[in-house]
């Protein structure tokens, strides 16, 4: 289990990750083909349940067409 630290920050890029995708009027399935991800995998990664690595964190912020440090930024 991560340090809560950890899982907080995790729960706040799932939420922005969110909320860009939902800005740009994108479904979770648009995302994850045009990353090139699976759909259940975007989705546990949306929801804050699973840790991308950076490589797919910048496939789904180029997907969505918004820079990486919008995703992230805190």
């Amino acid at each position: 289990m991560p340090p809560d630290r950890v899982r907080a920050r995790r729960l706040q890029i799932a939420g922005q990750l969110r909320a860009v995708r939902l800005h740009a009027n994108l479904t979770q399935e648009t995302v994850s083909i045009r990353a090139n991800i699976a759909l259940d995998t975007y989705n546990r990664i949306e929801q804050g349940h699973s840790s991308p690595q950076l490589d797919t964190l910048i496939k789904v912020a180029d997907a969505i067409g918004v820079p990486l440090e919008q995703i992230v930024r805190e």
